[in-house]
C-alpha cells in the first residue's frame, strides 16, 4: 500500500499566522514595540520542508542594530512548530515608509509636542538640580534612573547638561541614536533609555552655544525623541539657575526639582539658591538628597565628616522657608569610592555593589522617588511654591 508522503509533509508545514504570531513577540530594539506593529515585516515565504525566508524592513541603512533584529528574529521563527530553517534577509523602508513610521509612532499628535506638557501626562519628571558643580549631581541622577529601572519602571534620562555631559559614559551607554525622519531613537543601557548631546559631537569636542541653541537643544531632547511610555524621566541640569533651567520650566512646567547638595556650608548656601528657582518659576520641590555626607572609617566604621555636616538639613530648612511647605530631605549618601568607580566603569553602584553603603542609599531614594511615580505616595512629597508672582 502507497503511503501519501505529500500530504505528511503539508501537514508538518508551519502555519503563516503562526510565523507571523512568533514574529508578533519580536520588538524592535530601539523603539521597544513589535516589529509586525510597526510595519518593518516585509514578506514571509515558506518553502519545502518548513524552510522559511522572512524579510525585515530597517529604518535606515546604518541601522546599529541589524544584527540584533537578525538574531531576534532567527530565534523566534525556529520555535515554530514546522519550522526546520529560517533565512532573514534585511530591506531598508523608503522615505514613504519612515513617514508613517514615524505618525504612528507620534499618534497624530504635531510634531515639536513635549509629550511630559501635556495634560494627563503619567511621567513624573525630577529636575535634579544643584548650586554649584562637583558635588555628584549626575552620578546621583544615574544611579537613581538605574535603581528606579531595576525595580522595573521604564525610564529615561536626559543629559540637559550641555556643557558638562557625562551621564552616557556613567551609566555605560555605548551606542548612537538612529534618526527616523525626524524622530530620534534614543540608545539604552541598563533599562534607562539616554540622551545627550555628547551623543552627536565628536570625540570629546566642547560645546561653545549660547542660550538660545541650548533651549534649542533642550527641546529636541524633549520633543523629537522617541520616549515611549516612560514611568520617570530625569533631568540632569546643569550645575546653577541659568539658561537650561528656566527652559525647563517653560518646556515641561510639572517637572519637580530634586536638590543634590553636599555637606559644607558653602555647597548648601548655593544649592539653596538653586532650588528658590521654584518660586519663579512655580514649580514643586521634591526633596534634597546630601551627597558625599561622610566617609566610613575602614577601620572603626566612625562617619568621618570630611566635607562638614548639616548641610542636607541646611538647604532643605531653608526651601521650607522660602515655599512656605515642608521640603523633606530624602536621604543622605556617603563617600564611597565604589561609586566613583561605577560611574568611570559605567556600572552603576546601584546595579554592580547594591548593598554597599552608597548603594544602599541611593537604592532607598530611588525607592521614594519611584513609589510617587506609581502613584503609591500620591502628592506627599510635592511641594507648592506659596510665593507666586
Amino acid at each position: 500500500m502507497a503511503t501519501d508522503t505529500s500530504s505528511a509533509a503539508d501537514a508538518a508545514a508551519p502555519e503563516q499566522d503562526a510565523i507571523l504570531d512568533a514574529l508578533s513577540t519580536v520588538n524592535d530594539p530601539e523603539i521597544h514595540r513589535p516589529i509586525t506593529e510597526l510595519g518593518m515585516v516585509k514578506s514571509v515565504e515558506i518553502g519545502e520542508g518548513g524552510a522559511v525566508a522572512v524579510t525585515v524592513y530597517l529604518t535606515v541603512s546604518g541601522c546599529p542594530m541589524r544584527e540584533t533584529i537578525t538574531k531576534n528574529v532567527t530565534e523566534a521563527v525556529e520555535k515554530v512548530a514546522g519550522v526546520s530553517s529560517v533565512a532573514v534577509t534585511l530591506d531598508v523602508m523608503s522615505d514613504e515608509q519612515r513617514k508613517d513610521l514615524a505618525a504612528t509612532l507620534r499618534g497624530g499628535t504635531a510634531e515639536r509636542e513635549v509629550p511630559f506638557a501635556k495634560p494627563g501626562s503619567l511621567t513624573r519628571v525630577y529636575a535634579v538640580a544643584s548650586g554649584k558643580g562637583g558635588v555628584g549631581k549626575s552620578s546621583v541622577t544615574v544611579n537613581l534612573a538605574a535603581a528606579m529601572a531595576a525595580d522595573g519602571l521604564k525610564v529615561g534620562v536626559v543629559d540637559a547638561d550641555i556643557y558638562g555631559h557625562s551621564v552616557p559614559r556613567m551609566l555605560g551607554v555605548e551606542g548612537r541614536p538612529t534618526q527616523v525622519e525626524n524622530m530620534i531613537m534614543p540608545p539604552s543601557a541598563n533599562g534607562v533609555k539616554v540622551i545627550s548631546i555628547g551623543m552627536f559631537t565628536p570625540g570629546n569636542a566642547p560645546v561653545v552655544w549660547r542660550g538660545p541653541m541650548l533651549h534649542r537643544a533642550l527641546q529636541q531632547f524633549l520633543a523629537d525623541v522617541f520616549w515611549g511610555d516612560l514611568d520617570v524621566l530625569l533631568l540632569d541640569l546643569p550645575p546653577g539657575t541659568g539658561d537650561i533651567a528656566i527652559s525647563v520650566a517653560q518646556l515641561v512646567p510639572n517637572a519637580e526639582i530634586l536638590v543634590v547638595t553636599t555637606p559644607q556650608q558653602a555647597a548648601a548656601e548655593v544649592a539653596e539658591r538653586a532650588g528658590s528657582i521654584a518660586v519663579q518659576t512655580h514649580q514643586k520641590i521634591v526633596g534634597v538628597v546630601e551627597n558625599m555626607s561622610g566617609l566610613p572609617c575602614p577601620h572603626c566604621d566612625e562617619m568621618v565628616d570630611v566635607f562638614g555636616s548639616g548641610g542636607g538639613q541646611k538647604v532643605a530648612d531653608g526651601l521650607t522657608k522660602t515655599v512656605g511647605a515642608s521640603v523633606p530631605v530624602l536621604g543622605s549618601i556617603p563617600i564611597d569610592v565604589r561609586l566613583r568607580e561605577g560611574g568611570d566603569d559605567g556600572k552603576p553602584v546601584v546595579l554592580s555593589d547594591p548593598d554597599s553603603p552608597a548603594g544602599a542609599a541611593l537604592r532607598a531614594i530611588a525607592g521614594k522617588l519611584g513609589g510617587r511615580a506609581r502613584g503609591l505616595s500620591g502628592m506627599s512629597l510635592g511641594i507648592t511654591p506659596r510665593n507666586k508672582f
